[in-house]
C-alpha cells in the first residue's frame, strides 16, 4: 500500500482508450476532468485524479455501460510486468493470489479478498477511495475486468456462478448479462464475483513454472522499489500534515498503510536522516506557528487542535521551537506586522 493511494498509467490508459472508442478523444476527456495532458507522462496518478477521469468519462460518453466496457477490454497487457506474472501462473486461483500480492503495482484504489467455499469462491472487491467518492463505473469496471482477465488467461469465456454489486444498476440489465453471462444482483452487502472452484483450480494453458519464477522475481523487485519510494520523507510529511490534529497519527498507522513493519519504516526513515517522531514534531511546529501567527484561536484551542494534552506542554514545545513563549511570540509578530 501507499500512504496516499495511486494508480498505474496502464489502468489509466485503459480508461482513456475505452473513451476514445466511444469517440471521446484524450484531450477532451482530460480537459473535462481538469487534468493537464502532461499527466499522461507520469507513471502513477493520485487516486482522486483517476476518479475525476471516471466522472469526466461519464459526462463525456453519456454511456451507462462505460465501466463494463472498460473492464471487458482489460487484458494482462494493460498492466505489463504484472500481466506476464499472472498469465504464467499454474491456475486461475494462483493468478488471483498474485493479483492480491502485486495489486498496488496496478492500483492502490482497492484490494481483493478471497472467501473460499466448498464448491465456489467469492472474489470480493474492497475499494479504497481518496477524498473523492468513487464513480460507480469504477466498481463495475473492476468486476468486469476480473471476468475479462479470466477469459483471456484461460482461453475460454469465463462464466461466473454469480456477480453482485453493493450499488444499484447503472444501465439496462441486458448489459450486465452480456458481460457476466450469469445471475447479477444489486444493492448487496458487498461487490464481488463468485467462481466455481473447478474453474479456479483447472490448469492454465500458458502455465510455465520456469517462466513464472522469472516473472515473480521481476515483479517482486518492482513492488519492493515502489514500496521503498513510498516511504519517502516528503510523502510521510504530507500524510502527517493531513492527519495531525487532536488525535495524533501513530507510526504503526503509517507502517500499516504502507504494508511494512514499524521496524522497516523506522529503518527507511533513518536511512534518509529522519525519524517518525521528528517528522511529526516538525509538522506540529509548522501548524503551531501558522495558528499562533495567522488565526485568532486561543492558545488552549491551538494546543488541543495539535494533540497536546496540557497547555503547559504546548508552551514548552513552542518555546523549544522558537525560543519564546507563544504569547510573546504572537505579540512580537503582531507588532512586526503593524510596522510594515
Amino acid at each position: 500500500m501507499t500512504l496516499d493511494a495511486t494508480v498505474s498509467i496502464g489502468w489509466i490508459n485503459t480508461v482513456i482508450g475505452a473513451a476514445k472508442r466511444l469517440s471521446v478523444d484524450a484531450e477532451t476527456l482530460l480537459a473535462e476532468a481538469g487534468i493537464p495532458t502532461a499527466a499522461c507522462e507520469h507513471e502513477r496518478w493520485p487516486i482522486d485524479d483517476i476518479t475525476r477521469l471516471w466522472h469526466a468519462a461519464e459526462r463525456c460518453t453519456g454511456d451507462p455501460g462505460f465501466g463494463l466496457k472498460v473492464g471487458a477490454d482489460f487484458s494482462p497487457m494493460s498492466i505489463s510486468g504484472v500481466g506476464f506474472a499472472l498469465q504464467s501462473a499454474a491456475t486461475l486461483r494462483e493468478a488471483i493470489v498474485k493479483v492480491q500480492r502485486f495489486q498496488r503495482l496496478i492500483s492502490d484504489g482497492g484490494r481483493f479478498q478471497i472467501i473460499a467455499g466448498n464448491t465456489a469462491t467469492w472474489l470480493v472487491y474492497h475499494p479504497r477511495q481518496g477524498k473523492l467518492a468513487f464513480s460507480p463505473h469504477q466498481i463495475e469496471a473492476v468486476l468486469a475486468s476480473v471476468v475479462g482477465f479470466a477469459s483471456w488467461v484461460t482461453g475460454t469465456r469465463m462464466q461466473p456462478a454469480r456477480v453482485q454489486f453493493n450499488q444499484p444498476p447503472l444501465g439496462p440489465l441486458k448489459g450486465y448479462q452480456a458481460v457476466f453471462n450469469c445471475p447479477v444482483a444489486f444493492e448487496q452487502a458487498f461487490s464481488g464475483v463468485l467462481v466455481e472452484n473447478t474453474v479456479l483450480d483447472q490448469p492454465l494453458p500458458q502455465a510455465d513454472p520456469q517462466l513464472a519464477q522469472v516473472h515473480e522475481r521481476y515483479t517482486s523487485a518492482r513492488l519492493a522499489a515502489l514500496t521503498m519510494s513510498s516511504a519517502s520523507v516528503p510523502e510521510i510529511q504530507r500524510w502527517l500534515g493531513a492527519r495531525t490534529g487532536p488525535v495524533l497519527p501513530r507510526r504503526s498507522e503509517a507502517a500499516e498503510a504502507l504494508g511494512i513493519s514499524e521496524r522497516t519504516l523506522a529503518r527507511r526513515l533513518r536511512e534518509q536522516g529522519h525519524t517518525f517522531d521528528g517528522l511529526l514534531d516538525e509538522v506540529r511546529r509548522q501548524k503551531a506557528l501558522h495558528a499562533v501567527a495567522e488565526t485568532s484561536a486561543t492558545l488552549p484551542e491551538i494546543a488541543e487542535s495539535l494533540g497536546f494534552a496540557e497547555v503547559s506542554t504546548f508552551y514548552r514545545a513552542f518555546k523549544r521551537w522558537t525560543g519564546s513563549p507563544p504569547v510573546r511570540w504572537r505579540k512580537r509578530r503582531s507588532l512586526s506586522s503593524e510596522g510594515e
